[in-house]
């Protein structure tokens, strides 16, 4: 915590408003709209619960196709399901990690040709790192397909100087308990347009109608974040700079100090973006450096330090093995090698040498 949360929620208490929804919700909205640059904001209880409202409100049904980064933890993929829809699963790029326009491009011209376009794109943004938007909202655009952001490992990141997350149909983040903030558990959808953000907003209380009494003629969701939480977040966004920065400094770190060691390399930053490292991510080559990534999240376990692997795609998942792939072999070869460097911003400049000092002894 940075501690400015706790004289939010002081207020949310003095006022009374615990929940659903108060003056510390309104405010958090409108300062999230603010920080990433965007027209509206809705509170709600997860981002998995968010993207599950942006799918609705698209249109997406039962049976219709939806593409989704494969590269990607399951939150970004089940909603979906949810919906009794089909994912489909797009490999990465080398130079993002994320979801390769080009080949998302050559999909979309030859199913253009068939009449089966996907009704929606969830574009994931992974580890803090901004996909290349620019050429997948053109294609997104070209064939009215509605681009919706996975911005979850995302706040705080720019894409050409913006957010990620503002430039689709929508975007959400996420505020779980290992995110840049959190609110111990929460999300945020972010649009410019204010029929979608009243609606998702009338979905996630349960759609209750104007009425005195309890009518309601569509299905809803009791998906809104408390005005507690909501009151943890407006501290917490006060302090996000000072935690992508630190975030940043600790990727910095391990690169300097581990980038010289034969067979490992870290995830790259193209020039269009700048990460979060929400994540400080690197692959190793097993055949250079004599042994594989497991060793050293092995290694690092053995002294009570915690790694773990890249995401496991969501095409290599048992839960999605009977739907489509395109591609598969980028992403496959990123979590095959890929490792999960601690990462939190309360380790002390020892505990990042004592890390740095497990790993480096893989290699003597």
């Amino acid at each position: 915590m940075g501690g400015k949360e706790l004289d939010f929620v002081r207020e949310a208490f003095e006022s009374n408003y615990i929940a659903p929804v108060g003056p510390q919700l309104n405010a958090f909205e409108d300062e999230f709209a603010q920080e990433v640059g965007t027209d509206y904001a809705v509170a709600v209880s997860s981002g998995t619960a968010a993207l599950h409202l942006l799918l609705r409100y698209v249109g997406v049904v039962a049976g219709d196709e939806v593409f989704c980064s494969s590269f990607t933890f399951v939150a970004s993929a089940n909603p979906i399901l949810y919906l009794g829809a089909r994912p489909v699963f797009i490999d990465s790029d080398r130079q993002s990690w994320n979801m390769d326009p080009e080949l998302l491009a050559e999909e979309l011209v030859r199913l253009d040709k068939q009449n089966r376009l996907p009704k929606a794109l969830v574009l994931v943004h992974l580890y803090g790192q901004p996909a290349d938007i620019d050429p997948i909202k053109g294609i997104c655009d070209r064939y009215e397909i509605a681009l919706i952001e996975d911005a979850a490992e995302a706040l705080g990141a720019t894409y050409k100087g913006k957010a990620p997350g503002s430039y689709g149909r929508a975007g959400f983040y996420s505020f779980n308990g290992n995110k840049i903030i959190t609110t111990s558990g929460g999300g945020m959808i972010v649009s410019n347009d204010k029929a979608l953000i009243e609606k998702v907003r009338f979905w996630s209380t349960q759609a209750r109608d104007e009425a005195v009494h309890y009518e309601h003629t569509e299905m809803g969701y009791n998906y809104r974040m408390s005005n507690v939480l909501a009151a943890i977040g407006r501290g917490q966004l006060r302090v996000l700079k000072k935690r992508v920065e630190g975030k940043r400094q600790i990727f910095k770190h391990y690169s300097e100090e581990l980038g010289a060691l034969p067979g490992i390399s870290f995830m790259p930053e193209p020039d269009y973006a700048c990460s979060t490292r929400w994540l400080s991510c690197a692959i190793i080559n097993p055949e250079t450096a004599g042994f594989s990534r497991d060793a050293i999240i092995s290694r690092l376990e053995e002294n009570n330090i915690e790694a773990r692997p890249t995401w496991k795609p969501m095409h290599l998942q048992p839960l999605f093995e009977e739907y489509e792939t395109i591609g598969g072999g980028v992403c496959g070869e990123l979590s095959e090698k890929g490792i999960c460097l601690p990462s939190g911003t309360g380790m002390k400049a020892d505990d990042l040498d004592r890390i740095l000092s497990i790993i480096k002894s893989c290699w003597d």
